[in-house]
């Protein structure tokens, strides 16, 4: 009883200043009111443009007249802003990328990678992007690509693809030494994995070479 008293004094206390600011805030209520819904429909077209992206692509993966690159980014550029507008861009610059159009296909990559930076496929495009610019002969901007990579996450099958891919590169140049570095990243991280095999064996090559050719290594070779 008490409780509801002392309710019923606060009211009747309040009641002046809401008769005073009465105006206020009922402008006040109104775009809290627009806010909210504003928030509402907003998600509410997002789920439906998330679900018609995810439909269209679908269709395409099934379509009769096959996939193609200009249908991904059609589907990425009319529904941007979705999760599987980011899947269609990074699936077009990967078609491009499968029929040798190396240069288009870096376009669409770095595309991505300038207007998605917080996307979950963020790693993906980044390691895109390394490999059309060593399918294109730059051997050192292919290098600063793959630790880019490297450098922006600890984790994923990329990091250790891009370590594999600089000793790659850097085995071709002549760069004997750095490329075990690289390997032997490789191996300590995946030793059972298919690419820690690979790298296994470039170690163990790499080893007969450099000891034929009297090449030293500032660290004794661990091939596991």
């Amino acid at each position: 009883m008490q409780a509801q008293d002392a309710t019923t004094v606060y009211i009747l206390k309040l009641w002046p200043w809401f008769e005073e600011n009465k105006k206020a805030v009922t402008i006040g209520a109104a775009i809290i009111i627009v806010v909210v819904f504003f928030f509402w429909f907003s998600s509410v077209q997002h789920s439906q443009r998330e679900t018609a992206a995810g439909t269209a692509m679908s269709q395409l993966v099934v379509s009769p007249t096959g996939q193609s690159a200009d249908a991904y980014l059609k589907i990425a550029s009319e529904y941007s802003g979705t999760v599987a507008a980011q899947r269609a861009a990074l699936q077009a610059a990967a078609l491009l990328f499968a029929q040798g159009n190396y240069a288009d296909a870096q376009t669409q990559f770095q595309k991505f990678i300038d207007g998605n930076p917080d996307s979950q496929f963020y790693i993906q495009a980044l390691f895109g992007n390394a490999a059309c610019l060593a399918a294109e002969n730059k051997p050192d901007e292919a290098i600063t690509a793959y630790q880019r990579v490297v450098n922006s996450s600890s984790v994923g099958p990329e990091v250790n693809s891009s370590k594999f891919a600089i000793g790659g590169i850097e085995e071709s140049e002549g760069r004997l030494s750095d490329a075990v570095t690289y390997y032997q990243d490789v191996v300590e991280a995946d030793p059972s994995g298919a690419l820690g095999a690979e790298a296994r064996q470039r170690l163990i090559e790499l080893s007969a070479q450099m000891q034929g050719s009297g090449t030293s290594h500032s660290s004794p070779l661990r091939v596991k």
